[in-house]
């Protein structure tokens, strides 16, 4: 195989995923030419549109630009969302065609890079994002790929050829983080996950103790504590008022839409940062960073100003609407725990406030696995709105449906309804906490909620 740089052009089969858009940028910015196809138009692809890509929705081949069609000078890049009978796709492979999954072209992107890498099934979004901004803001620089549209970016990819960091989301996602080299790495969490793909907890751990032998024995690799992983490298873990992990935050408070806490670390120093963004589960991805920053050379000034001026990630806990009477957040949950991290952190902020869920469940197969998990979270809520099941790239599962995980939520003010009903119903809601969640099309949804939602506000005199 050539090198990934002496590719000519590069087509993506599934541009608009997230992680895809985000290489498509890149591969564009450093002088490719690139294009791509997607099953349907969304605000990821409407922006690529504009910033000059050419998005095919139709899948045929004969839409192929011309100058895609030379195997000796496109690579393609898949990504496992993507069906394998998909037209275009066997073309390329049928063709000789060089065809990597999104994984394995990102992969080979960190190669010429030292990678940061942020694992884990939940917070690793907004820790890479944080991480990439703090670097960017510091001497250091860094680019960086990233699951989200960073606020401070507004991008989810960040370009900086001249630093030698790059900072990578790191999916566990189809064993995908296996095909990176990182230098060092955070691990936020080892909640099981996609066990469509792994099968069963002992496989899904034994994949995440692959990931973190991969990290360069130069590197470091941070851990949440309680994570039973062992490395090559030095580890260091982080926790929240632990008297036992090597960092802890404590003395935790939300103020003026920001979180401000105390890091103890080795040296037993008591160092005081604000973070420019609320959430318990931000302080816990904010600490992550603190840690990682430090060993690769940060100084506390840096790193302090850095987190300050953090403004999150696009439906990573993303205000909305904020007044006295009515809050409107949007926010990417789709498993229990990140359900229970989002509750904690709604409840410690809005203690008095009616809190009023639209939530989505994704896939099938997740809903099944962790259908109590879901139904204890889920019963928090004071009222809730179930959408259907988001397949995604699954099939039915019988039996399996909002319904059904509806008769798991103790809940009496409980409902499962379309999308285009739960609109008409907030029409009434003038009061409390209104929070969209999930991981599918729910996002759809934010736009003319927001938009439901300020009409009912008061006007002001």
């Amino acid at each position: 195989m050539k090198t990934i740089t002496e590719y000519k052009a590069f087509y993506f089969v599934g541009i608009g995923g997230i992680g895809m858009s985000a290489l498509a940028r890149y591969f564009k910015a450093i002088g490719k030419q690139v294009a791509g196809y997607d099953k349907t138009p969304s605000p990821i692809t409407e922006a690529l549109i504009k910033e000059g890509f050419s998005v095919d929705f139709s899948g045929n081949v004969s839409r192929l630009p011309g100058n895609y069609i030379n195997p000796s000078d496109t690579l393609v890049v898949y990504t496992p969302a993507v069906s394998d009978i998909h037209p275009q796709l066997q073309y390329f492979k049928e063709n000789a065609f060089e065809v990597l999954k999104r994984s394995e072209a990102l992969g080979l992107v960190t190669r010429y890079k030292k990678a940061l890498c942020v694992a884990g099934t939940h917070g690793k979004t907004t820790t890479s994002a944080m991480l990439a901004h703090v670097l960017s803001v510091s001497t250091h620089k860094c680019s960086a790929f990233l699951g989200g549209i960073s606020s401070n970016f507004n991008s989810n990819v960040l370009i900086e050829s001249s630093s030698e960091w790059t900072v990578v989301e790191a999916d566990e996602f189809d064993r995908s983080f296996l095909h990176l080299s990182p230098h060092s790495s955070i691990v936020t969490a080892m909640d099981p996950d996609h066990l469509d793909i792994y099968g069963d907890d002992e496989r899904f751990n034994e994949g995440f103790q692959q990931y973190v032998m991969k990290i360069d024995p130069n590197g470091f690799c941070i851990l949440r504590e309680g994570l039973q992983l062992h490395t090559l490298c030095p580890s260091y873990t982080y926790n929240i008022d632990s008297d036992t992990a090597d960092y802890s935050a404590s003395d935790i408070f939300y103020e003026n839409g920001e979180m401000v806490f105390y890091v103890r670390n080795q040296q037993n120093n008591s160092l005081r940062y604000t973070l420019g963004i609320p959430g318990i589960h931000n302080v816990l991805n904010a600490l992550a960073c603190i840690v990682l920053l430090e060993k690769i050379g940060l100084t506390y000034p840096e790193i302090k100003k850095g987190l300050a001026g953090f403004k999150g990630v696009r439906r990573r806990f993303d205000i909305h609407i904020k007044t006295d009477d009515l809050i409107y957040i949007d926010d990417y949950a789709h498993h229990p725990e990140e359900l229970k991290l989002l509750i904690d952190s709604i409840k410690m902020m809005f203690p008095e406030k009616n809190l009023v869920a639209i939530f989505q469940p994704h896939l099938y197969s997740r809903t099944k696995d962790f259908g109590s998990g879901f139904g204890e979270q889920l019963s928090r809520f004071d009222e809730l709105y179930l959408l259907p099941i988001y397949a995604a790239r699954e099939d039915e599962i019988i039996g399996v449906s909002s319904d059904w995980l509806l008769s798991k939520v103790d809940l009496k003010e409980k409902r499962v309804v379309e999308s285009t009903k739960v609109l008409e119903l907030m029409k009434k809601t003038k009061e409390g906490v209104v929070i969209t969640i999930g991981a599918g099309d729910i996002d759809r949804l934010v736009e003319p909620l927001t938009k439901i939602l300020n009409e009912n506000l008061p006007e002001l005199l």
